[in-house]
């Protein structure tokens, strides 16, 4: 993914290494890496409940960037990016990108997320996933540590899987940098 070096890396420690339990799993973190890397297919999510209405699919969203925000209303650092978020949504209104944020709220907190979307006045596609942090969506892509921010190319590919936050002054650059 972002180390081209990685692969030599994971030869060198597989040939090393004697211990198969760690084989394994190190193999399956960097087959996991692989299928994440730039220019892969996105995994996708697939009706999630959108706030507004309906049911949203990443699907929906192609022929446009999509900058999906991985958060909960229980998350600090999370809560901390909305301010930033809310500004590079503005400045980005009604380019070629989609803002998503994705709440990975459990079900019974399905009352919290509504409430916080109105009292922050979030903005861009408000969406819940189906089943927290089993969530398929959450799980292809690794997740283990929230906010996490995904940036998918109008074609449905990866363009980062774990892109700057908005607070990050990179995120604006890698956004000019792919003319959006």
């Amino acid at each position: 993914s972002s180390n081209p070096k990685a692969e030599d890396l994971y030869n060198n420690i597989i040939a090393l290494s004697t211990d198969d339990a760690f084989k394994k799993r190190l193999t399956k973190q960097f087959t996991n890496i692989q299928k994440l890397a730039k220019g892969k297919t996105s995994p996708v999510f697939v009706n999630y409940e959108n706030n507004a209405g309906g049911e949203t699919s990443l699907s929906d969203l192609k022929g446009k960037y999509v900058y999906i925000d991985v958060w909960a209303t229980w998350c600090g650092p999370c809560k901390a990016e909305i301010p930033f978020l809310q500004k590079v949504e503005k400045k980005y209104h009604g380019k070629n990108i989609e803002f998503v944020s994705l709440s990975i709220d459990v079900a019974k907190d399905h009352g919290k997320w509504k409430q916080m979307i109105k009292d922050k006045n979030l903005g861009g596609i408000q969406l819940m996933a189906d089943s927290d942090w089993k969530s398929k969506f959450v799980t292809d892509y690794g997740i283990q540590g929230i906010p996490r921010f995904i940036l998918v190319d109008p074609s449905g590919n990866i363009v980062s899987s774990n892109a700057p936050r908005p607070s990050n002054k990179k995120l604006i650059e890698l956004f000019n940098e792919l003319k959006i």
